[in-house]
């Protein structure tokens, strides 16, 4: 299955580099038919980037995200936005659709939650061990690397994040937030254990947001 994957943000913000930096480690696995595409911002032209593919994949931060991240399949909407800049990937579905005249592939959002975006600073220490969380369930969806199998994975990431909003609500501490339980594998896979909370990582240092990375397109820093 084709797969297109993009990570957008600027590096120098601090979080808003969660998204190029996970894309740099697609990039680096080298899974076949993958390709990855990285801007400081989704402009219309990415469009374009959907055409031939089978599904395609948003990488970004957010802030307010549930922790570690979110995972969700998204539709075509046409943006708020007043310029065909620093489109939302819900818009560049739309673009794509209104453009070609046909259906926008499947594609979904992993955003994994930042907490500063201040120029001129690092990543935070939240923000290094969301990173490795939103690694390894890259991972799990990468060993199924189907519609149904994110469609679940989806629908779990859903529920986790109302059961936190619920929790919240009645004034209660927030669960310890796991990443969703990955796909089912596939008869020819070992299975791998579910609903575990990831690791965090050992080493809190900033990973190289530098080192391999994918071209950019030029556009400048938002």
């Amino acid at each position: 299955m084709r797969l297109v994957v993009f990570g957008w943000g600027n590096d120098a913000r601090g979080d808003d580099g969660l998204g190029p930096l996970l894309l740099e480690r697609v990039a680096r696995a080298a899974w076949p038919e993958v390709q990855t595409i990285e801007d400081f911002q989704l402009q219309i032209e990415h469009a374009l980037d959907l055409d031939g593919v089978d599904l395609a994949l948003f990488l970004d931060a957010g802030k307010g995200t549930p922790g570690p991240f979110a995972f969700a399949e998204i539709e075509p909407a046409r943006g708020a936005t007043p310029t065909t800049h620093a489109l939302a990937p819900e818009a560049v579905l739309d673009v794509y659709a209104r453009a070609l005249g046909k259906a926008a592939p499947p594609a979904f959002t992993l955003c994994v939650r930042g907490e500063r975006f201040d120029l001129g600073q690092g990543l935070s220490p939240e923000a290094c061990d969301r990173l490795e969380a939103a690694w390894s369930f890259m991972q799990e969806l990468m060993r199924e690397r189907t519609l149904a199998a994110w469609r679940r994975a989806a629908n779990a990431s859903r529920r986790d994040a109302a059961a936190a909003q619920s929790c919240a609500a009645r004034g209660e501490a927030e669960p310890l937030a796991t990443a969703p339980p990955p796909p089912q594998p596939s008869a020819r896979l070992r299975p791998s254990r579910t609903g575990a909370a990831p690791a965090a990582s050992k080493d809190r240092s900033p990973p190289s947001a530098k080192r391999d990375r994918p071209p950019r397109r030029g556009a400048p820093p938002r």
